[in-house]
């Protein structure tokens, strides 16, 4: 495995990690992802696609822009997307992670969760550092905090701009509600009814609506409602991994290792 230094690979949004850490992080990251691009078609750079254009091809075959969506647009792309499930450090600090290799770029999501629109919106956050050529040199970014919280890099205003554009067709959704005092199943009744209609996913509409009114708990509890309760999203993500990557690319030490960072520790 080659070691790559910290100063080789960009964090975004650091905590507490020392070098050693951020070292280790940066170098796991970027041999699975030279992995996964060994066992991906190349298809085309996607360092320049619009976040419109982006969007326009996928409601070309589906009527709201969702997880599944992005993760087929990447994989049509030639951008292997896998979600981890063995990290180098005890932590799993890391949220998601872009690498890139002789122009080609590969995504690694890190952070769990139990509903599809919160990963969506970290994997078009993703495809915006990559298709607005964000790393510019570097081996990888990773992305170590949370989301949309006004971070003063311009670079993660610029990524969160692009991922909202191709979810939702904004920079900045319009959003309003004709109250402040609802329930999480009435939130997803009216996002579930409006959504649609805007080629938007009710779960990121949701999610809109919780950031937009600092609503953060009624939103996150209506997914329930939305999505009909918890979903081991990074078994879907995997999945299709499992089926895209041309693992005959690889010898069987590689492969076996690249699956093992895809499988759960308790499978």
């Amino acid at each position: 495995m080659e070691f790559i230094w910290k100063d080789d690979a960009k964090f975004k949004n650091l905590t507490a990690e020392n070098a050693t850490q951020q070292a280790a992080l940066a170098s796991f990251g970027v041999a699975i992802g030279r992995l996964m691009l060994r066992a991906a078609p190349e298809v085309r750079p996607i360092v320049g696609v619009g976040a419109m254009d982006l969007r326009a091809a996928i409601l070309g075959g589906r009527p709201v822009v969702d997880l599944q969506g992005l993760i087929s647009a990447c994989w049509a792309l030639g951008v292997p997307v896998i979600h981890l499930r063995v990290f180098p450090l005890p932590a799993k600090s890391m949220r998601a992670m872009v690498v890139e290799a002789e122009g080609r770029h590969a995504i690694l999501l890190g952070r769990d969760a139990s509903y599809p629109a919160p990963v969506a919106f970290t994997l078009a956050h993703e495809i915006g550092h990559a298709a607005l050529g964000h790393l510019s040199g570097a081996k990888a970014i990773v992305d170590i905090g949370e989301p949309m919280h006004d971070d003063v890099d311009p670079q993660e205003r610029e990524a969160d701009e692009y991922g909202l554009t191709v979810l939702t067709a904004s920079t900045r959704p319009a959003i309003t509600t004709n109250t402040t005092n609802y329930s999480a199943r009435s939130l997803a009744r009216a996002v579930m009814e409006a959504g649609p209609p805007r080629h938007i996913d009710p779960g990121t509409l949701a999610l809109c609506v919780g950031y937009i009114q600092q609503n953060w708990g009624v939103a996150t509890a209506s997914l329930r409602h939305i999505y009909g309760g918890p979903i081991e999203v990074w078994r879907e993500v995997n999945r299709v991994a499992e089926r895209q990557l041309r693992w005959d690319q690889l010898n069987d030490e590689s492969a076996d290792y690249l699956r093992t960072v895809m499988m759960d520790t308790d499978d």
